[in-house]
């Protein structure tokens, strides 16, 4: 399997943290990619005509994205147990991970407009809204940390790709000091292997 990956992206990460959860970090050949809102690698739009990634190209010849139907298949793939088969554990699981991502795209949408868009043109009341839904989704996660506690799953591991993305683009937020529970329970999950083994150093 051939996923185009670029190592800053949270999206990829939690992809794969997700392989290597379920054994699968070895079957994947990562294809470097650079993804822009603007100049569009035309190599990843050829195989998701959004541009974005990850996009992973499996045995067939499909192409499967976004994040979430990636990991939604290599669950499928390695034992299961990362999603819930149903019940209340997978919906909880399947919120968490939407939260997670949400967290995410506005933290990305942030960075691209201090990055990408003219300085002329930059809407600093836009900026601050969509880190207000950052901070909207800290608040909750913050008030249910103590139902984080001991799990890994696709959840949890989006809300850990989305902490980390947050101290390596956006350090200033300091995040933890308003979320201590939050702030236990990643130092405690930042310590698995998997995490650990994908931390964002650079672009």
């Amino acid at each position: 399997m051939q996923l185009y990956y670029a190592a800053p992206s949270p999206f990829v990460r939690k992809c794969l943290i997700c392989a290597s959860e379920l054994q699968l970090r070895d079957r994947l050949e990562l294809i470097p990619a650079a993804p822009h809102p603007v100049n569009r690698d035309r190599a990843v739009v050829a195989h998701n005509p959004l541009g974005k990634i990850p996009a992973l190209v499996i045995g067939s010849g499909m192409v499967l994205y976004d994040s979430r139907v990636i990991c939604e298949y290599l669950n499928a793939l390695g034992d299961g147990h990362l999603i819930p088969a149903g019940g209340a554990a997978r919906w909880t699981v399947l919120v968490d991970q939407a939260l997670a991502d949400g967290i995410m795209d506005a933290a990305i949408l942030v960075r691209y407009e201090g990055l990408v868009r003219p300085e002329a043109l930059r809407w600093q009341d836009w900026s601050h809204g969509q880190l207000d839904k950052v901070h909207s989704g800290l608040a909750r996660f913050e008030a249910q940390a103590p139902s984080l506690i001991g799990r890994v799953d696709v959840g949890t591991i989006a809300l850990g790709c989305a902490l980390g993305y947050l101290d390596f683009r956006f350090g200033s937020l300091v995040w933890r000091e308003s979320h201590p529970a939050l702030a236990a329970w990643f130092a405690h999950f930042s310590l698995r292997e998997s995490f650990a083994a994908t931390a964002i150093t650079a672009d």
